[in-house]
């Protein structure tokens, strides 16, 4: 009995020594991560949260005109103007105008009333010495001051929490009471944006599948000594920049370009009929295919590497011809190398904006493009945050109707 009692205590201690041993070698782990969880925190979580709210997220006008936000509060959209507040917009024109200030209030009302940024920044320059009644002032001033549609857009962008660069992402716009209505038709180009660039990635994943897999098959198949060195071929272009290899596509498609001349050599046009093949979507579904072929290379390499050559030699020797062990026996094990290369490309392939801007043209410019317009000229960060906020949620849609169809557990990089 005493012996019993005595193991069980030295269990117990045994149990206390190793979950203090477990401890230990978890919090060394855990404190050796911690400077990469800290690094991608501030670097990466961070700033693309912050780009995220501001799709939602402007206080411009509420900031830089806070008693015209305020009078506004109370407005009811659809009655007109009254005298207070033309004076109260009036007092805050001076004050934007002493802080330089008032470019910034005409560029954002300017995004829900295109037309209105001169309006506000002549305006301010008279206001110091408009007086009353202040009505009659700013409409002597300019005559769009008595249009209602204009306190409609200012009510709009007051507004320190909106949904108007979401809809505005969608083709729609928001109105002044809440409700949203379709953009005008001119002005209907982000929903086929996004279409074209759903589109466009879709083809070059279909491209890269079509020449990637015969290329991993062989590299797979073929000697050691050899599909090293052909390996190296395919991560040669990694070697170079994006830039110059996308130049080069510029050169060789052009009309004068190399491929053009290669045609009318074989007589397959003649040279007043050469065809187009830049500037276009084909030229950017040529140039993407080649940019991003051994992203979808290497997924499938490194499966059909793994795959024993002795299942498809066990499938002949059972009866089975060449295309019947290929089809049944080889290529559902490679499935897994399929899956990741697509998701590779496809994802790859959306963000893109270099390639379509340099030899897209018009019709071949991606929604990327639009987002970076946004970022570094038009400066709508709002509207670029938006329009990076629909891309991602179809792409996570995409990913999840990919998990339910196939599961993203039989992916795999290697």
């Amino acid at each position: 009995m005493a012996q019993t009692a005595a193991g069980a205590i030295d269990d117990k201690l045994l149990k206390k020594r190793l979950d203090k041993a477990l401890f230990r070698n978890r919090s060394r782990a855990f404190f050796l991560v911690v400077p990469l969880l800290l690094f991608l925190l501030v670097a990466f979580v961070g700033p693309i949260v912050y780009f995220l709210t501001r799709a939602f997220i402007d206080d411009t006008f509420s900031s830089l005109m806070p008693e015209t936000t305020a009078i506004l509060a109370d407005w009811d959209s659809t009655t007109e103007p009254t005298e207070e507040m033309y004076a109260v917009l009036v007092a805050d024109m001076v004050v934007a105008r002493e802080n330089k200030t008032i470019g910034k209030v005409a560029t954002r009302v300017n995004r829900d009333k295109p037309g209105t940024r001169s309006l506000f920044t002549s305006t301010a320059r008279k206001a110091a010495k408009l007086e009353a009644p202040f009505k009659e002032s700013l409409i002597g001033v300019k005559k769009k001051w008595g249009d209602i549609e204009v306190w409609q857009a200012m009510k709009t962008a007051s507004a320190k929490y909106t949904l108007g660069y979401y809809a505005a992402a969608l083709d729609l716009k928001k109105n002044s009471d809440g409700s949203f209505e379709r953009q005008d038709e001119k002005r209907r180009i982000h929903i086929t944006l996004l279409t074209r660039t759903l589109k466009i990635s879709f083809l070059v994943t279909i491209f890269c599948l079509a020449l990637g897999y015969p290329i991993a098959y062989l590299l797979a198949t073929l000697p050691a000594k050899t599909s090293n060195l052909l390996l190296i071929l395919v991560l040669l272009p990694f070697w170079t920049s994006i830039l110059v290899r996308t130049t080069a596509w510029i050169a060789m498609l052009q009309s004068q370009g190399v491929v053009n001349d290669l045609l009318v050599y074989f007589g397959i046009t003649n040279d007043d009929s050469r065809f187009s093949l830049i500037y276009n979507q084909l030229g950017t579904l040529i140039a993407m295919t080649h940019i991003l072929l051994p992203f979808m290379v290497l997924p499938l390499y490194s499966v059909m590497k793994g795959i024993p050559p002795s299942y498809v030699r066990a499938a002949k020797s059972l009866g089975a011809t060449n295309w019947t062990a290929f089809w049944r026996v080889y290529a559902p094990q490679t499935v897994p190398g399929i899956g990741a290369g697509a998701i590779l490309v496809f994802i790859v392939a959306i963000g893109y904006y270099i390639t379509p801007a340099l030899v897209g043209g018009q019709d071949g410019t991606m929604i990327s493009n639009t987002i970076d317009d946004h970022m570094r000229k038009s400066l709508n960060w709002n509207l670029a945050a938006a329009l990076g906020g629909v891309l991602m949620v179809v792409v996570m849609t995409l990913y999840w109707i990919y998990d339910r169809v196939v599961g993203i557990d039989n992916m795999k990089l290697g």
